[in-house]
């Protein structure tokens, strides 16, 4: 990419507060989360030791989304981020859409991390039952995002940096059994990627099926193109930000899944119930259980903590340009959009009650609901960059950044991101997830149209 001067952040109302490093983490801690403690045994299950190819295939995805992103943020950083840049590209209801689209998904998921985390403390703290525990998470998180983005930066930056160390120490702790250096243990070798039906025991199929769990697993990355408007200096950073967030994603992910595929069975039950442990408790590693189910709790309530940001930025800039009510653009002194930030955990509040009531269907329902719109999101941030790309070296426009093998990169993520959406009308799960986010979809860009004239 090619830099020219920078450019200043569209956002208004909000203070300048977050560094690159506090970002940096944001999109890690947005990332790294339960989808790869937990849900990556699901994804070794389906295709064995060529969920590698998975993982590769799905970061590569991710890769050419936040490049498609960073041009964009660098030339008109926007809290609104690409639901900003949906609208500049495709109009008023685009962008409507897109942004109401991802703060509903973010609410839901913020109430879903709220009670993944409280269900794994309460196990472990009988007496006290999981709505408590909910109601705890949801008030201490929505207190840090009302003490001012700089207090959360710190925060988040911390939170963030627990799971990098742990994952970091899962891969120094994999690699030493790997190769023979792990006391009383012989060395695993790298037989177990062969072995057992092969490479690909369930062949294209199950490389396909795995590659639809992995791509969410990747959600919660574009955090950093939102927090951007809210650094010193949005243009000058974003570069490095995606950058640093790409490679050690990509390291985490793909080093972790190679450690657990080759230090174990793929078709071992003990990797589907949780493979991080399963490497622990077979290298012998003391008080595995007690760990894995902390640090699993701090990633949940680590991408809770940045969803709840990222919910609060987009409902704020959604007021700022028209799109909801104008409450939602009313800060306090320190910068905060209170009114955004206390709306965007309002479900979270709902779901105390409906966890007190309904203990064992809150979560399975919740992470149904949110299943696709990943896919969604991404899809027209692929579709913004392109036509902004081109009316930019149609007028000759000056961009402080340039996407690197343009057109032809952005249109492979286009091709990539339609291939996985035809391959997820394969799965009835998956399926029927895209259809009620392609419906939910059709509804905003309804609402946004009749509301056009009222805003």
């Amino acid at each position: 990419m090619t830099e020219v001067p920078i450019t200043t952040t569209t956002t208004k109302g909000l203070h300048p507060g977050l560094t690159r490093r506090q970002i940096s983490m944001m999109g890690l801690g947005g990332a790294i989360g339960a989808g790869l403690f937990v849900g990556s045994g699901q994804a070794i299950g389906m295709a064995g030791p060529a969920v590698l190819v998975s993982y590769l295939v799905a970061g590569g995805i991710v890769v050419l989304v936040m490049a498609m992103l960073a041009e964009m943020v660098a030339a008109r950083p926007s809290s609104g981020a690409f639901s900003s840049y949906a609208q500049k590209a495709m109009g008023r209801s685009a962008g409507s859409a897109v942004g109401w689209l991802y703060w509903i998904q973010l609410v839901v998921v913020i109430a879903a991390e709220a009670t993944g985390a409280a269900v794994i403390v309460a196990a472990r703290v009988p007496g006290i039952p999981a709505w408590v525990w909910v109601l705890v998470f949801v008030v201490a998180l929505t207190a840090v995002n009302l003490f001012g983005v700089r207090n959360y930066g710190r925060f988040e930056f911390w939170f963030a940096a627990i799971k990098v160390a742990a994952i970091i120490a899962f891969l120094v702790v994999g690699v030493c059994a790997i190769i023979g250096l792990f006391p009383g243990m012989p060395a695993t070798g790298l037989g177990n990627l062969v072995d057992n039906g092969g490479f690909a025991p369930n062949g294209i199929a199950g490389v396909a099926g795995a590659l639809l769990v992995v791509m969410f697993a990747f959600g919660g990355t574009e955090v950093v193109a939102i927090a951007a408007a809210e650094s010193d200096d949005p243009a000058r950073n974003i570069r490095r930000i995606v950058r640093e967030v790409l490679v050690r994603i990509l390291i985490f992910y793909v080093g972790s899944i190679f450690v657990i595929v080759a230090v174990l069975p793929w078709d071992d039950q003990a990797v589907a119930n949780g493979p991080f442990s399963a490497v622990l408790e077979t290298l012998r590693v003391p008080g595995v259980g007690l760990v894995m189910d902390l640090i699993v709790v701090i990633a949940l309530l680590s991408a809770m903590n940045a969803n709840i940001y990222g919910a609060s930025r987009m409902a704020f800039s959604l007021g700022e340009r028209g799109l909801a009510p104008a409450v939602a653009t009313r800060t306090t002194a320190k910068g905060v959009p209170v009114v955004a930030v206390l709306a965007s955990v309002s479900f979270g509040f709902v779901t105390v009650g409906l966890n007190g009531a309904f203990p064992d269907l809150v979560l399975p329902v919740l992470l149904n609901i949110v299943g696709s719109t990943v896919l969604i999101i991404w899809s027209a941030t692929a579709v913004s960059q392109i036509i902004l790309r081109r009316r930019a070296d149609r007028e000759g426009a000056q961009l402080p950044m340039r996407m690197w093998g343009f057109p032809w990169l952005s249109w492979l993520c286009v091709v990539l991101l339609a291939g996985v959406i035809a391959l997820s009308m394969t799965d009835p799960a998956a399926r029927a997830q895209l259809l009620l986010t392609i419906g939910l979809m059709a509804v905003l860009l309804v609402v946004a149209r009749l509301t056009r004239r009222r805003v």
